[in-house]
């Protein structure tokens, strides 16, 4: 299907899509055209990202939308106003052009009846999403990245496709379990590095100060993960907990009073330790947690 696929135009040009265009582009895909908001800033961004790899930059009102797929990268609470501006533009060309055979959005929250505009033009819609980070900067590899797709027939066939293509792997999920999915996402990556700001914050009261505390973390984090991903939540699982040390945590717990957001989190996580991990004196814990 991918080998069908003759071009493919981005709909945005901020962190998402000035991956994927190069990333698609490397994959053997021509990007036709990358399309942006009529406004110097975001063209800026766009001409850029378009001379990068060979495509046009385009407003929505210029925009050709004759690309085999159509790729929206843009916000979520953009898409659906995206998805009616690109039909309206599509729905004016069809009767002299060829028009779009798929599009997709990459919301992880969102399920692809934002594309619903373009459905009733004939197109075949999916959501599809990464489970990677995109940041400034770095450009991380989607070799073996998920991708969780849902939608149409024919466009989850394309876009599963096009991520084997890409180098990652894919999943169908059913929109009604989206939101459940974003959430997971969001604690993986986002909400995971608000932990590691904690951590900082709770640092300091070691005397280190928060660059200290990143390079000094990134060891114990590392080997962490990678015990975790060897022999499961159990086998990488540590510290005064699996020894059932009350007495450790709480000194713990009167320390962090200082510091009565990092208390939280810590008792957020001891609290999900003691329910799912291999505890040892788990009543005399739960009786220090307030449980």
């Amino acid at each position: 299907m991918a080998n069908l696929i003759q071009g493919i135009a981005l709909v945005g040009a901020g962190k998402l899509a000035s991956f994927l265009a190069p990333a698609s582009a490397h994959a053997g895909f021509k990007i036709l055209e990358v399309v942006a908001r009529d406004e110097p800033r975001s063209m800026k961004r766009a001409q850029a990202l378009a001379r990068s790899v060979g495509a046009l930059a385009a407003t929505v009102s210029s925009a050709a939308v004759e690309a085999d797929v159509l790729w929206l990268a843009v916000p979520d609470a953009e898409i659906r106003r995206a998805a009616e501006s690109l039909a309206q533009r599509a729905a004016a060309l069809h009767s002299q052009r060829r028009g779009p055979q798929f599009a997709f959005h990459s919301s992880g929250a969102l399920g692809s009846e934002e594309l619903a505009p373009l459905r009733k033009l004939g197109v075949a819609t999916a959501s599809v999403h990464p489970l990677m980070t995109f940041v400034a900067g770095p450009q991380p590899s989607l070799s073996g990245v998920p991708f969780a797709i849902e939608g149409d027939g024919a466009a989850v066939r394309a876009a599963r496709s096009i991520v084997k293509r890409l180098g990652g792997m894919s999943f169908v999920l059913p929109a009604r379990r989206k939101a459940a999915y974003h959430a997971w996402a969001t604690m993986t990556s986002p909400l995971l590095v608000a932990y590691l700001v904690t951590l900082e914050e709770v640092s300091r009261a070691a005397g280190l100060n928060a660059k200290q505390a990143r390079q000094m973390s990134l060891p114990i984090l590392n080997q962490t993960l990678e015990n975790y991903a060897r022999l499961g939540p159990d086998g990488a699982f540590s510290g005064p907990f699996i020894r059932g040390d009350a007495e450790t945590v709480a000194k713990h717990l009167t320390l962090l009073k200082r510091s009565p957001k990092a208390r939280a989190v810590y008792m957020a996580l001891a609290r999900a330790a003691l329910d799912e991990l291999p505890v040892k004196n788990r009543r005399k814990l739960r009786k220090l947690l307030g449980d």
